[in-house]
């Protein structure tokens, strides 16, 4: 039986979803959503903030500041919380409301930013933000999520080993890209392990990452408007991109079954869908997907029908295998 003291010391790191059943090809979900952050980043969080304990850039009485869509946010208002440090989280009207709610209920503070920057977005927009207020006042300490190598090194440490203990014999790994730290971690990691592993990036139509064309994006969690800084192409060996709608008809699919996830997951289990069915093998493929949360924070996005049709249209509804998405 665990016990704790700190929200930050449970986090489940051994479950995995079979989706051979839903999808028809050997597929296991690494989900990432079993802790009090719900999500993924609170490795990345709590390495991010052991990293600047030690080297003395936060200190008690600080306040921390980030710019996330969610999913950060509320990892680093629990460690604040827990810690006694303030946290401001610097976000944009696309962060779920559940989200933002969480935060303010754990004693943060959220400032939503409601323009994007011309050229760089509504990321773009936040960083400038944060960046503007850390030079005028220095109470405010910034862990900086897109630059910071203590972001993908959590991942490299942690991540990426529990993944090759499961499955020594791993072929083939999909990880979404966001601000790449997950990706880098696990990428570098596979690069120094005993045998090959193909390492495959799966981003959202509309993100940059990758050189792609900027386009809209309403699901928070993957994709960017300005290029990652932590993201070495190198490490990578493939590129997938999902239109948005696959990911909500995949979120869907997963829901029929009884798994609620979030939409980063329904964008990295489409995108491995596919990327399987076109690379069928003789012998069978040990591949695995990451899961970087669950659905909860989604239910009033995309699992609310007014949401779907206001931005995706009627079509999208009535598509084969959305499950009951409710009214508003």
């Amino acid at each position: 039986m665990p016990v704790i003291s700190l929200p930050l010391d449970f986090n489940e790191e051994d479950l995995y979803v079979d989706l051979r059943a839903t999808f028809g090809h050997p597929l296991f979900l690494k989900c990432e959503g079993f802790n009090f952050a719900g999500s993924i980043k609170l490795k990345a969080a709590t390495e991010m903030v052991a990293a600047a304990e030690r080297n003395g850039v936060l200190t008690p009485g600080a306040t921390l500041v980030e710019s996330s869509s969610g999913n950060l946010g509320v990892a680093l208002s629990i460690i604040a919380a827990s810690k006694g440090y303030g946290f401001l989280c610097v976000t944009d009207a696309r962060c779920n409301l559940s989200a933002r709610r969480m935060m303010e209920a754990l004693g943060s503070q959220v400032h939503v930013v409601t323009e994007p920057d011309a050229s760089k977005g509504f990321l773009g927009a936040r960083i400038d933000y944060v960046r503007n207020l850390t030079a005028s006042d220095d109470r405010y300490v910034w862990l900086n999520q897109f630059t910071n190598p203590d972001n993908w090194r959590a991942h490299y440490r942690r991540t990426a080993p529990a993944i090759a203990r499961q499955f020594p014999h791993l072929d083939v790994l999909f990880v979404g890209a966001g601000t790449t730290g997950t990706l880098m971690g696990c990428a570098r990691y596979f690069r120094d392990w005993h045998r090959p592993v193909r390492v495959i990036a799966v981003d959202t139509v509309g993100s940059v990452s990758f050189g792609g064309a900027p386009g809209r994006r309403m699901i928070p969690g993957l994709g960017t408007s300005v290029p990652p800084h932590l993201l070495d192409a190198s490490f990578v060996d493939e590129v997938i991109r999902v239109e948005e709608t696959d990911t909500i008809r995949t979120c869907h699919r997963l829901a029929g079954r009884g798994f609620l996830f979030g939409g980063s997951t329904g964008t990295v289990v489409s995108g491995a869908a596919n990327w399987l069915s076109r690379h069928r093998r003789p012998h069978r493929l040990t591949a695995v997907a990451i899961a970087p949360d669950l659905g909860e924070r989604y239910l009033d996005t995309v699992y609310q029908s007014n949401w779907l049709q206001d931005l995706y249209g009627e079509d999208l509804l009535t598509a084969d295998g959305l499950t009951g998405a409710r009214s508003a």
